[in-house]
């Protein structure tokens, strides 16, 4: 897999995280549009990264729930990564509006 796919899943998992720390891998895995295998495998690697932390919870209807964490290392790799994702966002934006403004100029050429 190519890094720019890695990176975004990676920043789309911490986000989630940090908004909702208590849904379910396969609530997150749904949200993101990926397997819930292929969720576990990033999520792991994050816990081995020291980015994600997970805390075992009992709670009345969920015999065994989990938290996820980010820990300070994810919070500030997650600070990263939305600052690169944005500067790479702003690149694509401008370029889907040039691409926009040639083929708007294209059509009104046409007879």
């Amino acid at each position: 897999m190519n890094n720019y796919i890695e990176q975004e899943i990676k920043y789309k998992i911490l986000r989630l995280l940090d908004k909702d720390p208590n849904l379910t891998q396969r609530q997150m895995a749904k949200e993101m549009g990926l397997s819930l295998g292929k969720f576990n495998y990033c999520l792991k690697e994050l816990v081995k990264k020291g980015v994600v932390k997970i805390e075992r919870f009992k709670s009345s209807d969920n015999k065994a729930g989990y938290m996820y964490l980010l820990t300070p290392r994810g919070i500030d790799e997650k600070t990263k990564i939305t600052a690169s994702f944005l500067r790479r966002k702003i690149i694509e934006y401008e370029q889907l509006k040039q691409e926009i403004q040639e083929l708007s100029q294209e059509a009104n050429r046409a007879p």
